[in-house]
């Protein structure tokens, strides 16, 4: 089984983890109960040999991450629900309702990460000048900053700090499941809550990609062109992006490497947090469960 790469979702008041060929959900209810909810999941490259394909897995990743990870927050939403809200007559959340909630979220994400620092360089053309490539590098600036900021944001709000510790206990079992120790909260605890593979990591070369990408839009297009085609090339850059990781991921004992992912683990600081027992406890349950449906299939695939 050391030969499975997994990867792993923080949820409310829970964990999900996911293998190659298998998705489970584990979440402690308001009671102290740690519900799961599992799946077989096939590869989507079983039935598409397209998807194999550099930059396109990697763009495909992402939305069926996406995809995914909307389950996951359906889920332990209803389920870390109080029982009290419940008999109250409250109903659970519907996956139409939380699939809008993530498209009105992606649609946000879009807006402040893309379009909003594009309009911002727009106005400070008078002062940068007409450089392309000043335009570019002040457009990406600006495309960091706001991405950090936001961060920094929601990781002082109180009620994403337990999300946050759950995002650390996941990384912590993720990295004593690949060191190949029994998943014990005596052995999960010592391990970093900092993984090369986070999804925080994943966003952040998003963000450096995306300058060099956007360097290739002619500089006199209009500004609703220039939106417009952020918005297309998005997955080109979730691709560009997911391969990078990849590679990363595999070379990370090389001191370059290291040197170059080091911003996205400094940055891990502000969206992961040291977990309590209880909740690696319900991260290394949402691992077994998820190993046990995998069936011992492996593979060396990287899974986001």
């Amino acid at each position: 089984m050391s030969k499975i790469n997994i990867g792993g979702q923080a949820v409310i008041e829970g964990v999900m983890m996911r293998a190659p060929r298998s998705m489970a959900i584990a979440v402690r209810r308001p009671s102290g109960e740690i519900v799961v909810k599992k799946d077989e999941v096939i590869p989507l490259s079983e039935r598409f040999p397209v998807v194999k394909f550099p930059i396109i897995r990697g763009a495909v990743a992402l939305f069926s991450s996406l995809i995914i990870g909307i389950t996951a927050l359906n889920f332990s939403a209803n389920e870390a629900m109080a029982e009290e809200e419940k008999e109250e007559g409250k109903k659970d959340i519907s996956s139409w309702a939380m699939a809008g909630t993530m498209a009105v979220a992606f649609g946000f994400g879009i807006l402040l990460f893309f379009i909003l620092p594009l309009y911002l360089t727009k106005l400070l053309v008078p002062i940068i000048g007409d450089s392309n490539i000043i335009f570019n590098l002040v457009d990406g600036v600006i495309r960091v900053a706001v991405f950090i900021l936001y961060i920094f944001s929601i990781s002082r709000m109180n009620d994403i700090q337990r999300v946050f510790q759950y995002h650390g206990a996941e990384h912590k079992s993720i990295f004593a499941f690949e060191a190949g120790e029994d998943l014990t909260v005596e052995n999960v605890r010592k391990y970093s809550c900092l993984h090369p593979r986070c999804g925080t990591s994943f966003l952040l070369i998003v963000m450096l990609v995306s300058i060099l990408v956007f360097s290739l839009i002619p500089k006199l297009w209009p500004f609703y062109l220039k939106a417009g085609s952020r918005v297309v090339l998005l997955p080109l850059i979730a691709g560009l992006s997911y391969e990078i990781l990849k590679w990363s991921a595999k070379h990370d004992h090389l001191p370059i490497v290291k040197l170059l992912i080091s911003p996205g683990l400094a940055l891990q600081r502000l969206t992961t947090r040291e977990p309590d027992d209880s909740q690696l406890e319900v991260a290394i349950r949402s691992m077994e469960e998820a190993l046990e449906v995998n069936a011992g299939y492996k593979d060396d695939r990287l899974v986001v």
